[in-house]
């Protein structure tokens, strides 16, 4: 008899944010899956499910899975029998509308319509030129543009493509390859491109930088023996006028490299304010150990203690809160109880608010902002799918397969923060949690 979900460490009694349920996934355990996204107009959460070669697609009213959107080239091994994750698809997912876009292990990025059945969804693919996964990206607000990364190339890439807006038919194209200048990320060094996200109040994309040079005047960034000590940036993109080669940063275009101060970031999200909040990790600079929240248009930023390993990170405009999938929380190397990796909390004045344990390797999260659910994919025992798996009990209570974690094949955990109308957002009523079914919209 299996264990009900939500039990032990990732479902602790005396967080803010509660684990509601899991939803397991049909088809080959989860060995490897990469970014989420949520569409709230649609009640659909999407995932790069690597492990059965297509995007996921829950439904967020009833918590149920809907379909496999499939096609990608699914997980690739290194010769050591690890994943490969430059080479694997999916990886990054964005939607808007009845379009849906994922990136892919062989330089595609592949279209999908969301109206049509899941035999004919698979309307178009256009290959970046690389060789390596098309992987994180956003949408501009109207779906009309979308920057997606080529992180695994070298020197790496983004691509700004014409997207298929609220249109019935596929026609995506690309406008313009766009690189950082060889001075700022220098080229055969391994160097990176993470997330990018859209702020439509500066009508640009800010994408993470993990690694630059001269951020510090002499840093490592990889031409030197030993660690690096190189913080990132944050490449500011005007779609409208997009140049082949981004420079340091000009104030007066607000375009170009922003050198930031102890971050080294994958993930990126637009939060109140114009605030970007950076997923940061040590995992790119050992010394950079915490969060940072940049502002879009005057550049002032703030770091959060406490908090840090983070990829994928997710701004709820349904309760005025930030959420990251830390999976280096507890920095580098062994010695992380859990794993290391945590879903992180934090409220919109860029306070930590709480971290939840999560199963190793635990990098990906967004949230429904109609029902404040927030979706975190987590992987199969490691008893059960090789390296890469989970090496704790913590996904197998989350998951529900807490009496034989052998037998667990991941899942996606749902947790909710549940809000009151007329109250403050981050105030949280403490007689709401000891009714379960109140408040839910399912």
């Amino acid at each position: 008899m299996l264990a009900a979900p939500c039990t032990g460490p990732g479902a602790p009694t005396t967080t803010q944010t509660r684990c509601l349920t899991a939803v397991l996934i049909p088809g080959n355990p989860l060995r490897s899956f990469d970014i989420s996204w949520v569409n709230p107009e649609r009640a659909e959460f999407y995932f790069a499910d690597r492990s059965n070669a297509g995007i996921g697609v829950i439904d967020t009213h009833t918590l149920t899975f809907k379909r496999n959107l499939g096609g990608f080239v699914g997980v690739q091994l290194n010769p050591n029998g690890t994943v490969n994750n430059n080479i694997s698809g999916p990886d990054g997912v964005v939607t808007h509308g009845r379009w849906v876009y994922g990136g892919d292990g062989n330089s595609d990025l592949r279209v999908y319509d969301l109206d049509a059945p899941s035999a004919s969804a698979f309307k178009q693919k256009i290959s970046t030129g690389g060789t390596t996964r098309v992987d994180e990206m956003a949408l501009t607000g109207d779906g009309e543009l979308l920057l997606a990364a080529n992180n695994a190339e070298d020197p790496p890439f983004v691509t700004l493509f014409a997207a298929n807006g609220d249109r019935n038919f596929s026609a995506v194209s690309i406008i313009q390859k766009i690189k950082v200048d060889n001075a700022i990320m220098p080229a055969t060094f391994g160097l990176s491109i993470e997330q990018p996200a859209w702020d439509p109040k500066t009508k640009r994309f800010y994408t993470s930088l993990p690694v630059v040079a001269n951020n510090p005047p002499g840093c490592n960034y990889g031409q030197l023996a030993g660690p690096i000590t190189c913080h990132g940036g944050l490449m500011v993109t005007d779609p409208t006028a997009p140049t082949a080669t981004v420079g340091a940063f000009n104030p007066s275009t607000n375009t170009g490299v922003v050198l930031l101060n102890a971050c080294g970031p994958n993930g990126a999200t637009v939060g109140p304010n114009d605030n970007l909040l950076l997923g940061c990790t040590p995992q790119n600079n050992p010394s950079d150990t915490t969060t940072l929240v940049i502002n879009a248009k005057t550049k002032n930023f703030a770091n959060i203690g406490n908090i840090t390993g983070s990829d994928e990170v997710w701004f709820n405009k349904g309760d005025g809160r930030y959420y990251t999938g830390s999976s280096r929380a507890c920095g580098l190397g062994g010695g992380c109880p859990n794993g290391g990796a945590v879903l992180g909390v934090i409220d919109g004045t860029s306070v930590l608010i709480e971290k939840i344990p999560q199963s190793t390797n635990s990098h990906s999260v967004a949230a429904d902002s109609k029902r404040n659910l927030i979706f975190v994919p987590q992987v199969g025992a490691a008893q059960l799918v090789g390296a890469g798996g989970d090496t704790t009990t913590v996904g197998a209570g989350i998951c529900g397969f807490a009496q034989d974690p052998t037998k667990s094949k991941g899942c996606v955990a749902v947790y909710i923060h549940r809000v009151k109308k007329d109250k403050d957002r981050d105030r949280d009523d403490e007689h709401e949690h000891e009714h379960e079914g109140e408040g839910h919209d399912r």
